[in-house]
């Protein structure tokens, strides 16, 4: 059962292999471009190399956050679709997009209550899932 404690997601094989080999083969390209500094041969291919280890750790970055920010928008839809069907009314302007992915996480009761909260308080996104005392779980965000 999903809760505040264990909410978060990690996929094994792109957090915790793929990203840091990545990383550790764009640290490999910066030794190699500094130990073939003096030798013209090998100065070209180590920067080639560095530039293209560089560009897939930003590609990977981009595969990550391109996908979330759609997320974001779907839940930012479906949450004002249902604050409107609970209230009549759609959500306050002055939440932030943050706060309405935190706020997926309440009930349909605590809701409403919930989101006039968080826009009148400003409230963080932490403290907004903190705040929410029957958990709605999100099973489909990666």
């Amino acid at each position: 059962m999903q809760n505040y404690a264990n909410h978060g997601r990690i996929d094994p094989l792109y957090h915790r292999i793929l990203v840091p080999v990545w990383g550790l083969t764009l640290i490999g390209a910066c030794v190699n471009l500094v130990r073939s500094w003096g030798d013209h041969e090998r100065i070209y291919s180590a920067s080639l190399i560095l530039v293209l280890a560089a560009c897939g750790l930003l590609g990977l970055f981009y595969t990550r956050v391109y996908p979330l920010k759609a997320q974001d928008r779907a839940i930012r839809a479906e949450e004002n679709l249902r604050h409107f069907v609970l209230t009549g009314k759609l959500l306050d302007p002055r939440l932030s997009v943050p706060q309405i992915v935190a706020l997926r996480f309440a009930c349909d009761e605590e809701f409403p209550a919930l989101a006039a909260r968080a826009a009148a308080e400003g409230m963080a996104p932490k403290d907004i899932k903190t705040a929410v005392k029957v958990w709605r779980a999100d099973e489909y965000r990666v």
